[in-house]
C-alpha cells in the first residue's frame, strides 16, 4: 500500500498534525530569534544555557519537519515527546521564579505546567500514521 508524505487517517488527525508542526516550527525558530529569553528560563543547575537553547531549537525544528513525512513521523514524534519532558524543568523554573518573568502573570506560569500533558497527548495523536489506531 502506497502512503503519501502527509497521509493522515482523518481530518482531525490532519489538523492535529498541522498544528503540532506549526507549533514546533514556531518554537524552534523562536529559540534562535529570542535566544536571550530562552536562556533566561534555563534553570541555573543546567550547564551551558546557550548550547541547551540552540540544541532544543534544532530538535524542535527537526521534530516538526520529521512529522511531515510518514517514514519519519514516529521517530520524530518520540523525539518531540522526549523533548517536552526534557524542557519541563525550565517551565517549573519559570513558575517558581515569577519575579524574573514579569511579562507573564504568575498564574499563567503555573497554568502552563499541566498544559505540558496536553502537549504530550497532542504530539502522541499527531505522530500516528494513517491506519494506526493506538495512541503510540
Amino acid at each position: 500500500m502506497r502512503t503519501y508524505p502527509l497521509a493522515t487517517h482523518s481530518l482531525w488527525h490532519f489538523f492535529a498534525l498541522l498544528g503540532v508542526v506549526l507549533f514546533f516550527l514556531a518554537g524552534g525558530i523562536g529559540h534562535f530569534m529570542f535566544s536571550s529569553f530562552f536562556m533566561a528560563i534555563v534553570p541555573p543547575y543546567i550547564p551551558m544555557p546557550a548550547l541547551m537553547v540552540a540544541t532544543s531549537g534544532v530538535c524542535e525544528l527537526a521534530g516538526a519537519l520529521g512529522l511531515l513525512m510518514t517514514r519519519t513521523r514516529r521517530a520524530a514524534g518520540i523525539g518531540l515527546l522526549l523533548l517536552i519532558v526534557a524542557v519541563f524543568p525550565a517551565n517549573v523554573y519559570m513558575a517558581q521564579h515569577p519575579e524574573q518573568f514579569d511579562a507573564f502573570a504568575p498564574w499563567l506560569l503555573y497554568a502552563r505546567l499541566p498544559l505540558q500533558l496536553v502537549l504530550l497527548v497532542w504530539v502522541g495523536f499527531a505522530m500516528r500514521s494513517a491506519g494506526q489506531r493506538s495512541t503510540f
